[in-house]
C-alpha cells in the first residue's frame, strides 16, 4: 500500500491552515502544519519530506518568497511541488514566485478549499477524489 500523499502547508493564519488541513486530511493527505518559515525549514531539517508544500506568500519575519529561497539554497524539498496561496495577484509577485521555485500560484480569493485540494492534486498527478 503507498503512503499517503503529504502536504506542508506553511501560513502565519491558523484559521486558513486549520481550514486547509481539514481539507486535504478528508482528501486523504498526510498534512503537517507550520505557522512560519522557521518552522517549515525545522520540519524539514528534521526529515520531513512532503509531496508538496503550501505556503503563504504574505508572513512576518519571513515571507513565502524566504521559504522558497532557503528551499533552494539548502536543498530542502527538492523533489516537492511548491504551491504559493496567496491573496498577492499582481504579475510582479506572481513571477517572482515562479522564478524562485513555484509550480503553481493559487490566490486564495479565486478558489475555494477544495477546489485548492484538487489543483495540488493534479500538480502531484494524482487522480481527481470523488
Amino acid at each position: 500500500m503507498n503512503n499517503p500523499p503529504s502536504i506542508l502547508l506553511v501560513d502565519d493564519d491558523k484559521f486558513l491552515l486549520d481550514m486547509y488541513s481539514m481539507k486535504f486530511v478528508k482528501d486523504g493527505f498526510s498534512v503537517q502544519v507550520c505557522l512560519s518559515v522557521n518552522d517549515a525549514v525545522t520540519a524539514l531539517h528534521g526529515g520531513f519530506t512532503p509531496d508538496a508544500v503550501v505556503f503563504d506568500l504574505t508572513m512576518p519575519v519571513r515571507d513565502g518568497y524566504d521559504l522558497l529561497q532557503t528551499l533552494r539554497d539548502e536543498h530542502l524539498a527538492e523533489s516537492a511541488k511548491k504551491v504559493a496561496l496567496t491573496n498577492q495577484s499582481t504579475d510582479s509577485e506572481k513571477a517572482k514566485a515562479m522564478e524562485l521555485g513555484a509550480d503553481l500560484f493559487i490566490v486564495k480569493a479565486t478558489m475555494i478549499p477544495s477546489e485548492v485540494v484538487a489543483n495540488v492534486r493534479s500538480l502531484l498527478g494524482l487522480p481527481a477524489v470523488v
